[in-house]
C-alpha cells in the first residue's frame, strides 16, 4: 500500500494553501492524502477530566466543516484523488508529529491561526520541521505559475544520501530541472586534521568546491539520467545562496540534522531558509 501524504490544517489561509499544495503533490506521487486537524477534546477514558468548555457539538461541526473545505482545496482539479479527513486529539505540534508516522511526507503552512502576522514561520511549523519522522514540506505564498525548477542545497559532506535521493526523485516526478547549490564561505576540510590556510586564492578554492559538488552528485546523475542537473557553486553563506535561488524555484529541498550546533532542532542554514525562502521548502532530516 502506498504511504500517504499528510497535511495539517487549522482553517487559516496558509493551511488551506498547504492543503492545495499537498493535493497536487499526492496526485504527482499517486499517493492518498490524509488531512488532519488537531484539537484538544475530552478524553473519554479519563472520567475525572472535564470536557474543555470550548469543545462541544458546535466546535465539532466547525472542525468537520474546516476539514471539508480543506478537502475541496486539495481535490480542486483532481477529482480522483483519494482523500480522508480526521480530527486528531492533542496539541497541534505533537499531534502532527504523531500523524507523520508512516507517512512519506507531511505538509504544513508556514504559520497558522495562532501565529502573529509578523512571524514568517510559526511555532507549530518549526516544531514539526524539526521533529517529524518523515520529510516535512512548509508552504508559503504560491508562485504565479510553475517555473520548472527545484533547488537542493548540497554541502558535499557525508550522509546526505537521503537528501539527494529525495531531490532527484522529486525532480523526476515533476520533470523539473534540478539546481544543486553548493555555497562556501571558507575552504572546507576534506578529512579530519586537514588544516586550512588563513589566506587563500578564492578562484582556486572555488574550483575545488565545484569538484566537491560534482563528486557528491555523480552517482545520482547516473541513477536519474533523465533529470536535467545544473550545478551551481557560489562564494556565499549557504542560507543566503538558497534564499536567492528560491526566487526562481518551485521548491527548495534542504537537509537538517540535530546535534549541539542545531538551532531549535534545525541547523542554522535550514532555520534561515525556512524563514525567508520565497518558495515552498521541504526539510529532509538525516
Amino acid at each position: 500500500m502506498t504511504m500517504p501524504i499528510v497535511v495539517g490544517v487549522d482553517g487559516s489561509a496558509p493551511s488551506l494553501l498547504a492543503a492545495s499544495w499537498a493535493g497536487r503533490e499526492a496526485a504527482i506521487r499517486g499517493a492518498p492524502l490524509r488531512i488532519v486537524h488537531a484539537a484538544v477534546r475530552w478524553t473519554h477514558g479519563v472520567p475525572l477530566v472535564p470536557q474543555p468548555p470550548t469543545w462541544g457539538s458546535g466546535a465539532e461541526a466547525a472542525a468537520r466543516e474546516m476539514l471539508r473545505q480543506a478537502a475541496i482545496h486539495a481535490q480542486a482539479g483532481r477529482p480522483h484523488l483519494a482523500v480522508t479527513t480526521e480530527i486528531v486529539d492533542g496539541g497541534a505540534p505533537e499531534a502532527l508529529v504523531d500523524a507523520a508516522e508512516g507517512a512519506q511526507l507531511i505538509v504544513v503552512g508556514n504559520r497558522g491561526r495562532g501565529g502573529w502576522a509578523e512571524l514568517l514561520l510559526g511555532s507549530v511549523s518549526r516544531y514539526v520541521a524539526s521533529r517529524a519522522p518523515c520529510p516535512v514540506a512548509v508552504i508559503r505564498q504560491p508562485h504565479a505559475g510553475d517555473r520548472g525548477e527545484i533547488v537542493v542545497g548540497v554541502t558535499g559532506r557525508p550522509h546526505q544520501e537521503p537528501l539527494l535521493d529525495f531531490a532527484f526523485r522529486e525532480a523526476a516526478l515533476r520533470s523539473a530541472v534540478l539546481r544543486a547549490v553548493h555555497a562556501w564561505v571558507d575552504p572546507t576540510a576534506r578529512e579530519p586534521g586537514d588544516m586550512q590556510p588563513l589566506v587563500y586564492d578564492v578562484e582556486a578554492v572555488g574550483e575545488e568546491e565545484a569538484l566537491l559538488l560534482a563528486e557528491a552528485v555523480a552517482g545520482w546523475r547516473e541513477t536519474f539520467p533523465d533529470v536535467t542537473l545544473v550545478q551551481h557553486v557560489v562564494h556565499e553563506h549557504p542560507a543566503k545562496a538558497l534564499i536567492d535561488a528560491s526566487t526562481d524555484a518551485d521548491l527548495v529541498v534542504i537537509g537538517a540534522h540535530g546535534g549541539a550546533r542545531a538551532l531549535l532542532g534545525l541547523g542554522g542554514t535550514a532555520h534561515g531558509v525556512l524563514h525567508h525562502s520565497r518558495a515552498p521548502v521541504i526539510v529532509v532530516r538525516f
